[in-house]
């Protein structure tokens, strides 16, 4: 049975978060030409191409895409054994700001293990809208944020994820067939509104706000109770709800970027170390 060196995986990681194989060696103290011998390894190891050839930006493959999912949860476990048996132990606290839906979905997990593996480290965290908690770390409430931004505007975070975007209504109402179209949404500066709004616009159809609320569980209640569709992110749809799609007549919505935004004034090692936990556990 083949075995995967991590070291192969971690580089191959770096290379897709920061788009580069030149970064990618800054990040894991290599060479350019060295991170290309490396992902050419793990190519050959495997049998597949990983990477098209020809751009300027690393761009992957569908083998390649496939890859990223398994290495970042082979290093996030391997990490997480790492974390849990070296000695001295990381400590402090980490005031992390999270969007709702990813702390009603994909996080409790993430930091449920996390906690495990790092037990002398405390979290605080805070969910809001993304904009609200990058202009609050900007003011020295965050030591990480998690946030979301349209595909290649990561202001200066790392990308961890791509996430496609997912139009849901109701599975026992029909108001998705109606015009004109009622949203339920969050209020501004919610990038998922912003998305709906901009693309109905250019569509030139119909709509009209019915329900707005700031909590994920406010919107998915509005959206099966009947009162309107909305959008999220994949991984964050819930089950009871309808994914509505061009069948029905709705447009494809594209893709968001999940970014990790750490803090220079607050920089901790507690706080460096969860950041590099959440980046290998997503996808």
């Amino acid at each position: 049975m083949l075995n995967l060196p991590t070291e192969l995986l971690r580089t191959f990681i770096k290379a897709v978060d920061l788009g580069s194989f030149t970064r990618a060696g800054d990040a894991v103290g290599r060479t350019q030409s060295a991170v290309s011998l490396q992902m050419r390894r793990l190519e050959e190891l495997l049998g597949a191409q990983l990477f098209e050839r020809g751009t300027h930006r690393v761009k992957l493959t569908e083998e390649g895409a496939t890859l990223a999912g398994y290495a970042r949860r082979l290093l996030a476990l391997n990490d997480e054994a790492v974390a849990s048996l070296r000695r001295p132990r990381v400590a402090g606290c980490v005031r992390l700001g999270a969007p709702h839906e990813y702390m009603a979905s994909l996080l409790p997990t993430i930091l449920g293990k996390f906690a495990q593996s790092h037990p002398g480290v405390t979290l605080e965290v805070t969910c809001d809208l993304s904009k609200n908690l990058l202009e609050r770390q900007q003011k020295g409430e965050f030591d990480l944020v998690i946030a979301l931004h349209d595909q290649g505007q990561s202001d200066g975070g790392t990308q961890v994820h791509t996430e496609p975007l997912v139009w849901i209504g109701s599975v026992d109402h029909a108001r998705h067939e109606q015009q004109p179209l009622s949203l339920v949404l969050a209020p501004p500066p919610c990038i998922y509104r912003n998305r709906i709004l901009q693309t109905l616009g250019r569509l030139d159809r119909g709509w009209r706000i019915a329900y707005t609320s700031s909590s994920y569980s406010g919107i998915l209640a509005a959206v099966r109770a009947g009162l309107g569709v909305t959008l999220l992110a994949e991984s964050t749809v819930p089950t009871g709800v309808r994914r509505l799609g061009e069948r029905e007549g709705f447009p494809e919505m594209g893709a968001l970027d999940v970014c990790v935004h750490g803090s220079r004034e607050n920089a901790s090692e507690a706080a460096d170390c969860l950041a590099e936990y959440v980046a290998c556990s997503f996808g």
